[in-house]
């Protein structure tokens, strides 16, 4: 197939790359210092599930330079979504399809105004990964998987085709009927982990063995919950107790967010798309939301970060 990657920071990196390595046509688009290295050293990715390296990739700043392909990687910050929509335009033939594996939601509702409703997927990507340094990835987590799927239920062949093309470059992918249901159930999840993450400046280790952190970051998906079944969006009824299971049995004790890292390194936050957004949509659905509240206070004058440079996740 013939991949573009719009924003080959951790996630793009990652996930391309894995692509790459099996001779799809993968053209990654990047900016900066990380888009000087690709093009010139090639993209290394130092991973837990084995390192590897391309030296020689097709990488750009201009999607113009691309052509049409079957099929775009979105994996750049929330806050960028509407500008990086206007770029990829011209990756777009008669039956490109353009899949999301941003977080939070709202993203693709973006997508769909600026791109139109039929090529856009919603997905999610479950990985912990980051620019380490330009031209190297560093996959920290021991798991990296996605999932993908159609808002309608409609599968689209290239779709399909992608979900093969990720299976022999052994990178663990589904296709999902319901992908709402599961971005809201990522939604849930990563409100939790990357906002109280960043408001305590914890990794999740020591937020879970407090017991005032942890009512916190079970409060938080509570309230997230609550908005979901107030939109008619079908959670299990044990989502909450679930996910805190996971954060506890799942990830490493010294795990931290890509919310919080961007929080030290000055960067732009996707608070918009997180905490944020589940203050917005609570005033909207009237559903109280104070501990969501309370951390988009406590973060939202970092959300524009220091470094005009920061790289897309």
């Amino acid at each position: 197939m013939k991949i573009a990657v719009m924003g080959s920071g951790g996630v793009g990196g990652y996930f391309g790359g894995r692509l790459a390595q099996r001779e799809n046509d993968v053209h990654f688009i990047a900016r900066g210092e990380h888009f000087e290295t690709l093009r010139e050293e090639g993209i290394k990715v130092k991973s837990t599930l084995g390192d590897f390296d391309i030296r020689a990739i097709p990488v750009t700043d201009d999607a113009e330079h691309i052509g049409e392909v079957d099929a775009v990687l979105f994996t750049v910050k929330s806050q960028d979504t509407r500008d990086a929509a206007e770029k990829v335009k011209p990756l777009l033939g008669a039956d490109t399809i353009v899949v999301s594996l941003q977080n939070g939601v709202g993203n693709e509702e973006v997508l769909q105004e600026v791109l139109g409703e039929s090529c856009v997927l919603g997905g999610v990507a479950y990985i912990e990964a980051e620019i380490q340094e330009p031209g190297v990835i560093a996959h920290k987590s021991p798991f990296a998987r996605l999932a993908f799927g159609a808002f309608d239920g409609e599968i689209p062949e290239k779709a399909k085709a992608l979900l093969e093309a990720f299976k022999s470059a052994q990178v663990e992918a589904e296709l999902e009927e319901d992908i709402q249901r599961v971005i809201w159930t990522k939604w849930l999840f990563i409100c939790a982990f990357s906002g109280v993450t960043a408001v305590t400046r914890k990794p999740i280790g020591a937020i879970l063995e407090d017991e005032d952190a942890t009512r916190l970051y079970r409060t938080v998906m509570e309230e997230i919950a609550a908005l979901a079944e107030a939109k008619g969006v079908g959670l299990s009824d044990d989502i909450v107790e679930e996910r805190l299971n996971f954060s506890r049995n799942s990830l490493d004790a010294d795990m931290r967010s890509s919310l919080q890292q961007d929080l030290a390194r000055g960067r732009p936050l996707e608070l918009d798309a997180l905490n944020g957004y589940a203050s917005k949509l609570g005033d909207e659905l009237g559903v109280e939301t104070p501990a969501n509240d309370f951390i988009y206070a406590a973060l939202k004058l970092h959300k524009e970060g220091s470094d005009d440079d920061a790289d897309d996740e």
